[in-house]
């Protein structure tokens, strides 16, 4: 019987003995994933269009006109376009037919000389976006008093 006491003192007795702690390591990996996006932000939403001296151009590249301007920041790989004009108002008295013809270019990040067709940005950065609009008359039409206006849309996607 004594034997079983001190074998169970024993073991009370080692396991109050104080142990360094072993150390542990771990590690923790992190993904992440950056979708192709774009933000646009309209920093002149109302460009000006004026007549030209023959009166079949109504631009905001004629004298006196201004553009739209939208300042795009993106991760790259997104298609930037303009859509054709919405929303468009002419005077009662205008009676013949109009081609509108939306345009824009790009400068910053990315340099886009003038046009009309989308462009693919494939690298990040951050652009100022100038949006132009005209409207023309053809053979003997002319643009009549008053007003007139349109919405283009510009996409990023």
């Amino acid at each position: 019987m004594k034997y079983c006491m001190l074998t169970a003192g024993l073991a009370i007795a080692a396991c109050s003995i104080t142990q360094p702690a072993l150390a542990a390591t771990g590690s923790v990996t992190f993904n992440g994933t950056v979708a192709a996006i774009c933000t646009l932000v309209v920093t002149n939403g109302s460009g000006t269009m004026t007549a030209s001296p023959g009166l079949q151009s109504l631009s905001s590249h004629n004298a006196g006109g201004s553009p739209g301007v939208v300042t795009i920041t993106t991760t790259g790989n997104v298609a930037l376009s303009v859509g054709a004009p919405t929303a468009i108002t002419v005077p009662p008295a205008d009676v013949t037919p109009i081609t509108w013809s939306p345009t824009y270019s790009v400068a910053g990040a990315h340099t886009i000389a003038e046009t009309g067709a989308s462009s693919n940005l494939s690298t990040p950065g951050v652009d100022t976006v100038t949006v132009h609009l005209a409207g023309t008359k053809t053979g003997s039409d002319i643009f009549a008093a008053g007003s007139y206006s349109a919405t283009v849309t510009v996409t990023c996607q």
